[in-house]
């Protein structure tokens, strides 16, 4: 669900922009090329493009609206970026009523209940997947090589986006074996899991305890990682899980290691361990953050949720969560305390310092 949707614009009208290249000579294209980012960046509707195109460069605005800014705005601006949010879905669908991204989002805002909206994405998702896959064959049929993949790929996306929201929503309903089910089929379409669903399923496994389906899980991201290039260091999912399952079969011990190692993966780890903001869910997919970064583990806490607070208590934490933020507190010094008390203060959760 980590997709960066203008990134997935800028690819979309570059394809657009080559195949109307192909129609001009060497210099022409080339004179052309030169000016096709200024032109994205300044004068977008002046590039070649269809109306699915159009469609989805208005949830690419939508999802910055949604997503970026309404999560950050006073009450006076939200009510204007929400109302601007929701024009911008209405027109992408008008334009295209495939457009299954502006859907998806469109009816997150519409469904009151998570189960109901659980229900939507399960219900609508055969569909989705059925014409995505047309889009697909039709994508590598028409363009062959590096052309026609990014094409094919770019065809696939929507539906790997709608199930990858209805694994994230089967957690929160308490349908965890349906969550890790939906990622293992996402895998199997998209083996280097453009989409992060695997974060989502390491969240289920430790929900459900199987710790052989964590570890396993565990060492198919560790290879997709290194085809990415990454540090060999863990991602927050996966030390989260690992310190939910140690808690949870009383391996204090490894917790604390698997907290440690978080620490050292990760600026400001404690502090946050410590606080666990909770953040609103993003609506056209996971938040885009840089890796082993503090809003990585920022985020993962939030996603991590449902771990943290089984069993709440008078104070809204759960058993781990409580456990976790004590431990957290206790290595931290005097200011560094002091400064989660403040944020605690300052977000409404937790408690101020006595």
């Amino acid at each position: 669900m980590a997709y960066e949707p203008n990134r997935e614009d800028y690819q979309r009208l570059s394809l657009q922009f080559m195949r109307s290249a192909d129609r001009m000579g060497p210099l022409a294209a080339a004179r052309a090329f030169a000016g096709f980012g200024r032109r994205f960046s300044q004068d977008r509707d002046s590039l070649p493009q269809d109306d699915a195109d159009r469609a989805f460069g208005l949830v690419a605005r939508a999802t910055t609206v949604i997503d970026y800014e309404l999560p950050f705005s006073d009450d006076d601006k939200a009510l204007e970026l929400i109302k601007k949010g929701h024009e911008l879905l209405d027109e992408a669908l008008l334009l295209d009523e495939h457009c299954f991204d502006a859907l998806r989002m469109q009816q997150a805002s519409q469904i009151a209940s998570f189960d109901g909206y659980y229900d939507f994405l399960r219900t609508e998702g055969d569909d989705v997947r059925a014409w995505c896959l047309r889009q697909h064959e039709h994508a590598l049929k028409r363009e062959g090589g590096e052309r026609g993949r990014i094409a094919a790929n770019l065809a696939l996306r929507p539906f790997i986006r709608w199930r990858a929201m209805q694994a994230s929503k089967a957690v929160i309903c308490g349908r965890n074996k349906d969550a890790i089910d939906i990622a293992r089929e996402l895998m199997r379409i998209d083996p280097d899991d453009e989409a992060d669903v695997r974060y989502t399923a390491l969240i289920a496994l430790a929900k459900v305890e199987d710790e052989q389906g964590l570890e396993e899980l565990c060492r198919k991201g560790a290879q997709i990682e290194a085809r990415r290039g990454m540090p060999a260091t863990q991602d927050a999912w996966t030390q989260l899980a690992r310190i939910a399952l140690a808690y949870k079969s009383h391996d204090l011990v490894g917790a604390r290691d698997a907290i440690t190692r978080l620490a050292e993966t990760h600026p400001n780890a404690l502090s946050a361990l410590a606080i666990q903001r909770e953040l609103p869910d993003g609506v056209f997919s996971r938040l885009v953050t840089q890796p082993r970064s503090e809003d990585e583990l920022i985020l993962a806490i939030s996603e991590s949720t449902v771990l943290l607070q089984e069993g709440r208590d008078k104070e809204g934490r759960g058993a781990l969560g409580a456990w976790l933020r004590e431990e957290c507190l206790g290595r931290l010094g005097h200011d560094e305390r002091a400064h989660v008390f403040a944020d605690e203060v300052e977000w409404g959760v937790g408690r101020e310092a006595e």
